[in-house]
């Protein structure tokens, strides 16, 4: 049995199937030879050709084709339900019109929902930033507060000196060894007094004459 001859037309089909990529305005093409020759593109492709073809209206061949592609990208739940609005409002839209809207609609819903992530994320970052512990440096007292006496040093500074002063000179009196004697000088009189009292018998006069001369004598204060 002999192959049957491919025609003109076929070979001419056939050619453009394999050079469909650099096909653009196929204007001048009848309508059941572009069915034939598109139902081979990509969607890229077939957009680029109804973009290119000018003066000419493809829809009528590339709508099921748009179909097609809806069909794939959103799946067959999302075109019934396309396909059941249009029937219920008794009015046709054009599959790719439709695809783009869905496609736009998609886009703008997945940039909403990247903005707030994006806000969360700042919130979250802000939140967390406000709690970690900050250090603070310390506010000197106002000059204002200072009272400045006899060229820049303060009165309380003074008083605080001379009171120290007389402290200090206290303290070196009642430890001198002069007022150390005069007390143990007394502590022995007060002893001997005591003796006498109690034994009826008088002081000896050494005694007396050493007491009376460590009496009359003045002693003297070291500040």
């Amino acid at each position: 049995m002999r192959r049957k001859v491919p025609s003109l037309v076929d070979l001419c089909v056939r050619t453009a199937i394999d050079n469909i990529k650099y096909l653009g305005d196929v204007g001048e093409t009848d309508h059941h030879l572009l069915d034939r020759i598109l139902s081979h593109c990509n969607l890229d492709e077939l957009k680029h050709i109804e973009d290119s073809t000018q003066g000419s209206d493809l829809s009528p061949v590339t709508d099921k084709m748009w179909k097609k592609f809806y069909k794939v990208r959103f799946g067959a739940d999302s075109t019934d339900m396309v396909v059941e609005r249009m029937r219920k409002r008794k009015t046709t839209v054009l599959w790719r019109l439709l695809y783009e809207a869905k496609l736009s609609e998609m886009e703008q819903a997945e940039k909403e929902s990247v903005d707030r992530m994006t806000q969360r994320y700042r919130e979250e970052t802000a939140r967390k930033q406000s709690r970690q512990v900050k250090l603070c440096s310390k506010v000197p007292p106002s000059s204002s507060r200072k009272r400045s006496f006899c060229g820049g040093v303060g009165a309380s500074n003074i008083y605080n000196t001379k009171s120290s002063l007389m402290k200090k000179a206290k303290i070196e009196f009642v430890n001198s060894r002069e007022v150390k004697n005069i007390a143990a000088m007394k502590n022995k009189m007060v002893h001997r007094n005591h003796s006498v009292s109690s034994t009826g018998k008088p002081l000896t006069s050494g005694y007396a004459s050493s007491s009376s001369k460590l009496t009359t004598k003045p002693y003297e204060r070291r500040f």
